[in-house]
């Protein structure tokens, strides 16, 4: 069985959900990966009893414990104290850590805050670990049965300490097996529609079937166990892909991470030295922003007005399917490119305010090989709607590129 880790941030701002604790979704996702098993994930405030309390439970019934938060050097920042109290250790100063916290204000050229001088006294027997980045250094120890790792609560910071030390060091004190997750990304098909497309399909009980839907796209997790026969993982990663279909744009394995969409259809313009225009209705310029980073996309605009946008090509509103299409073909004539994307709709803005009402968007993708006309029927918010155009819409590139790669 993996090492059971328990998550523990401290801080007011926490609990009372004044900061949004985004450390302990980082650090569950890379300790799952490094092969434990998340078994809590607390927060406690700036209370020194209920601090001393929780950590001695810890160390009664986990292996490991990574605590984020109260290293700073003011008079909430209790976790070394906790500590000290909890495990009946002395606090003791540190001369290194001393040095390093004067270094970081003079490298600043200012004056070190006499109350910083707190931050350099750790629990006797705790090696520290080094910060570069920010004025706490970090910790560990073990007490029990447990390994104990303390680090700052800026994001930034402890992420830099995860990384530099804590990732190696854990190797070093466990025996990890971490398991093996894949993750097939879909764009254009809900969860249930997933798993009724895969419900056919035999799943080992030693796999884990899960899904995630997040805004841009959804993805169905298999995770398999850490010495999982790869010809067997391949041929169920095979399977589930073929059942779902092309609303996959990407499969993410073990140590291979493919990215969203946006990084999928940049590597795939890239390799392909395609160039592309935009031109986007409901989408109101989003499409052209997921992409701003990329070189290939070399002009986009956005029209709130329909009909100015076919008088500005000089061209009769009758039909929005044939405006996009004439639309496209001007476009590529003057602008010589390879693939020129309109995205258009006819509603009102009462409609797509109201979201209740679906919005139907076509959109036209002119290419080398022909004209691709995809229509696709929108609901919910305005911004869910503003959202799911751009998305689709790249989406329609995405299926064009790996058809003809």
């Amino acid at each position: 069985m993996n090492p059971k880790l328990e998550l523990f941030s401290q801080g007011e701002e926490v609990v009372t959900g004044q900061t949004v604790d985004t450390n302990a979704a980082w650090l569950a996702q890379a300790c799952v990966n490094l092969g434990f098993m998340i078994t809590r994930q607390t927060a406690v405030g700036d209370k020194l009893e209920d601090l001393v309390t929780l950590l001695n439970e810890i160390a009664e019934r986990s292996d490991c414990c990574i605590c984020t938060g109260g290293l700073g050097p003011t008079s909430d920042d209790l976790t070394a104290q906790a500590v000290a109290q909890a495990f009946s250790l002395p606090l003791e100063f540190d001369p290194v850590a001393f040095e390093q916290i004067e270094r970081f204000f003079l490298k600043r050229k200012r004056a070190m805050p006499e109350v910083n001088r707190k931050q350099a006294y750790l629990p006797k027997g705790a090696q520290r670990i080094d910060n570069e980045w920010g004025t706490a250094p970090g910790f560990t120890m073990r007490y029990n049965d447990c390994w104990f790792v303390f680090l700052p609560g800026v994001p930034s910071e402890m992420r830099q300490l995860f990384d530099s030390f804590v990732r190696d060091h854990l190797g070093k004190q466990f025996s990890l097996k971490p398991k093996q997750l894949v993750s097939l990304k879909t764009v254009g098909i809900g969860e249930s529609d997933i798993q009724t497309a895969v419900a056919s399909i035999k799943i080992p009980e030693t796999v884990q079937l899960g899904f995630r839907a997040g805004v841009d796209h959804v993805e169905t997790k298999l995770l398999f166990p850490h010495d999982y026969d790869q010809v067997l993982m391949t041929e169920l990663i095979d399977a589930f892909a073929a059942n779902i279909g092309d609303f996959v744009f990407s499969i993410d394995r073990p140590g291979h991470a493919s990215g969203d969409l946006v990084n999928v259809v940049d590597r795939l313009m890239q390799v392909q030295k395609q160039k592309a225009v935009f031109i986007e209705t409901l989408s109101q310029g989003l499409l052209s922003a997921k992409c701003v980073d990329c070189d290939w996309l070399i002009e986009g605009a956005y029209y709130s007005d329909i009909q100015q946008l076919a008088e500005d090509f000089d061209l009769a509103l009758n039909d929005k399917d044939l405006l996009a299409v004439a639309i496209a073909e001007k476009i590529k004539h003057q602008k010589k490119v390879d693939l020129v994307l309109v995205q258009l709709h006819l509603s009102d803005r009462n409609t797509i305010r109201d979201k209740n009402i679906a919005v139907e968007i076509s959109t036209a993708l002119l290419t080398p090989h022909g004209m691709l006309q995809v229509k696709h029927m929108i609901s919910g918010p305005a911004q869910r709607k503003q959202n799911q155009s751009a998305v689709l819409a790249l989406d329609t590139l995405r299926r064009y590129l790996q058809l003809h790669q």
